[in-house]
Order: structure tokens, then sequence, then C-alpha cells
């Protein structure tokens, strides 16, 4: 029933063209993790509740219909992913850093600025031919995006698109993933 009524809310928002800047809840740190730097915090949009709903409900009507699993990228994408998986009436499915799963599980390795990264999946989280978006807070050269990719298609999983809170538009995120349907709420 709670289900039921927050899609009829979600629908008249969508009909209202209730839409929010989403980027005035993005609070914008200068030089920060490093000088020249500018850090889209993004826990100033979810502390918000009203900017968090409406968040969730605008990706949720901006990722495909009729996926099996939404994947969300360790950490943040687990915030963005989880409630949207609950929304779609799909499973959600975590991508972590390596030795925080703790079934059987699948690795890919993938390069940084300074070096390399490793990302892990459950070996049995999505099925041949399951349906999947991967989401995650922020979009910036695309490379965690790209293993991800990896790591769903050598389970079998087709991935439908790419569903983003934030995309850094000078970065070349949507260009690494060229090929695949990237979609984002807000743009820098």
């Amino acid at each position: 029933m709670i289900f039921k009524i927050q899609k009829i809310l979600f629908c008249d928002i969508l009909i209202s063209g209730g839409s929010m800047d989403y980027s005035k809840y993005i609070r914008n740190l200068k030089d920060y993790p490093k000088e020249g730097i500018i850090f889209r915090d993004i826990t100033t949009l979810l502390k918000d509740k009203d900017a968090f709903k409406g968040a969730i409900d605008e990706l949720v009507a901006l990722a495909p219909k009729n996926v099996d699993k939404v994947v969300g990228v360790e950490a943040r994408g687990f915030i963005v992913g989880a409630p949207m998986a609950f929304h779609m009436g799909a499973g959600f499915v975590p991508v972590r850093k390596p030795g925080k799963l703790p079934y059987k599980k699948i690795e890919v390795s993938y390069e940084l600025e300074y070096g390399t990264d490793k990302i892990e999946i459950h070996e049995d989280a999505i099925s041949s031919g399951e349906k999947v978006i991967i989401v995650d807070d922020l979009l910036a050269t695309g490379g965690t995006s790209k293993a991800t990719i990896d790591l769903v298609e050598r389970l079998g999983g087709k991935v439908e698109a790419l569903v983003f809170l934030v995309e850094l538009t000078d970065l070349p995120g949507r260009e690494v993933l060229k090929g695949y349907d990237v979609r984002s709420l807000i743009k820098y």
C-alpha cells in the first residue's frame, strides 16, 4: 500500500514538472582532496529529506524500466542504488572493494590516475541474460564504471544503462563509456 502511494506521488511530481534544482543541494569544496579539485559533496543533498526523495524519484524516472538488478558501486552508489532498486521492484547488487564480500566473487583491476584499484562482485549476483543498470553518485573519469561493466558482463548480465546523480562533463567519463547509455541528473 505504501509503495502504491509513493508511486502516485511520484507520477504527480512528474506530470506537474516538479523538478528541483538539485545542484543547489550539493556542497562544492574547493581544493579538496587536493589543490585544483572541486569536490562535489552529496551529503548536503542526502540530509535534506525533500531533496533526497526528489532526487531518487527523478533518478528512477531517468532509468530504463523493467530491469532485473540495480548494481550500486561502493560506497555512495549504495546510498542511491538501493532506494532506486526498491522503487523499481528490482534486486540490488553491491560492487565492493576487495575483502568486503563474504561469498565467492570475481574481481577486476582498473587504472587510477596514479596506480590501480580493484572491485568485486559475488559470482552469483547476476544471472545470464538479466537486465542491469549500474548506479553511482558521480561520473568523472569513468574508470570505476567501466570496471563495473566488465564484472556485470562477465556474469552474463546486460547493461541497460549507467545512471549517475552527478556528472562532471569536463572529465572523460562519458567518452570512456561510449557505446553505453549514460544518464545523469546533475551536470557540472
